[in-house]
């Protein structure tokens, strides 16, 4: 579907924050935009369709943590993927990782199966709860990244994708402006589980006169993830870590 996303806009919102893109990149995000606004006619995966939406929101976005990314290749987790996002454009960048998708519902694991075939992108594709998932002994404390574009509130998602990461890993969790009164409690948080808070990176993204404002949140994995977590999401949610 040509001219399903802004390429323009696109090519410069990601130089803006460190990320050149080349004409085959670029195509390939043409593929990404294509099919799932195709798929989104079948299945629910996105309310953003508008070309510059779709440049920004989903793929911009999604491209801030590459330069928070390690040298070399490195395997990441992208902990409750949905439509890929940010997993599939990093992957773009990035062909050099080893990639995961978790999501909890089968047909947008179906839909991830297709996109990862006509994209040529090796992901290890995983349908399960994130919380449940991240007890399973290949999965467990097995990645260089783990990282989420998610609603959950800081300390939550700390205890759903930390257990994920491996000693001297990473977590990247991308969250809005609001995560500024969160993160005072996250540093005793991330100590339960076995991180440590780094820092807090503020991005901007432009879209017309829009600015986006978004916090990507860095821990540092320092010591083994207690096995009692992640707990239940009913005891996650009631007694959150704090």
């Amino acid at each position: 579907m040509v001219g399903s996303y802004d390429r323009g806009l696109l090519r410069e919102q990601a130089a803006a924050i460190g990320v050149i893109l080349d004409e085959a990149a670029l195509d390939r995000f043409e593929v990404v935009a294509g099919i799932m606004l195709e798929w989104n006619e079948k299945i629910n995966l996105t309310a953003i369709t508008d070309s510059k939406e779709i440049a920004v929101k989903h793929f911009a976005d999604s491209l801030s943590i590459v330069p928070l990314l390690p040298d070399g290749e490195f395997s990441m987790i992208d902990v409750g993927t949905g439509a890929g996002y940010p997993g599939i454009p990093v992957a773009i960048a990035r062909p050099d990782v080893n990639l995961t998708l978790l999501d909890s519902l089968n047909k947008r694991i179906v839909y991830l199966q297709e996109l990862c075939r006509r994209l040529q992108i090796p992901a290890n594709l995983v349908h399960g709860r994130a919380e449940v998932a991240a007890h399973n002994g290949e999965l467990r404390e097995g990645y260089d990244v783990a990282t989420a574009r998610a609603v959950a509130n800081l300390p939550v998602l700390c205890e759903y994708c930390i257990p994920y990461v491996k000693l001297g890993g990473k977590f990247i969790a991308m969250k809005g402006p609001d995560v500024d009164e969160e993160s005072k409690i996250i540093p005793k948080v991330a100590k339960l589980l076995g991180a440590e808070f780094r820092e807090v990176q503020p991005i901007q993204l432009k879209l017309e006169e829009e600015a986006i404002e978004r916090r990507l949140v860095v821990f540092d994995k320092i010591s083994s993830t207690p096995e009692k977590y992640p707990r239940n999401t009913a005891k996650i949610k009631k007694e959150p870590l704090k």
